[in-house]
Order: structure tokens, then C-alpha cells, then sequence
């Protein structure tokens, strides 16, 4: 069963537009994999060049932080949300 990533609308061009996608994923790597497959552009912008996430990006599973659970291997259960929450700085 899939589960659903709910987008930012600074990265809803990548899905034409979609404010919510559906793909497959045990955990949230598997998530972020399909997530590129179906909408080519987001792990550059959710991964940095270790493969880690980028700082100014926060995912949540539920109402969860990654970095405060198992970060990418974080299990999603089916039929669970993941929402990307891009950092917001500034005075």
C-alpha cells in the first residue's frame, strides 16, 4: 500500500502542480527512491551529495521528525503521511 508525501508549493512544479503524491516505500529512503522515480528533481533538493538530508529540509512521518527517529531508515507504515517542510530562516 502506499503512502502519501504532501508537497511544499516551492516543489509542486516537480509534480505538476500536486499538492500530494502517492508512492510506495517501507521507509523513507524507499519513499525518497520513488518519490525521484515518479517526479525526477527531488532527491537533489531532499539529499545532499553524502546521501544524507539536507539541513534546510525537514520530513516528517506523521507528526514526527526524522532526524529524531532513525532518519532515513525510518519505517513508514502504509497508508502513513510524510510531509517535506522546507526550513524557513530569516528576521
Amino acid at each position: 500500500m502506499a503512502v502519501t508525501v504532501r508537497i511544499p508549493a516551492t516543489l509542486r512544479p516537480m509534480t505538476g502542480g500536486a499538492a500530494q503524491v502517492q508512492v510506495e516505500g517501507k521507509n523513507l529512503a524507499d519513499v525518497i527512491n520513488n518519490l525521484e522515480s515518479a517526479h525526477p528533481g527531488f532527491r537533489d533538493r531532499l539529499l545532499d551529495e553524502s546521501g544524507e538530508l539536507r539541513k534546510f529540509v525537514n520530513l516528517f512521518v506523521a507528526d514526527d521528525d526524522v532526524r529524531y527517529l532513525n532518519g532515513l531508515q525510518t519505517a513508514v507504515p502504509a497508508g502513513e503521511t510524510v510531509s517535506i517542510i522546507p526550513a524557513v530562516a530569516g528576521g
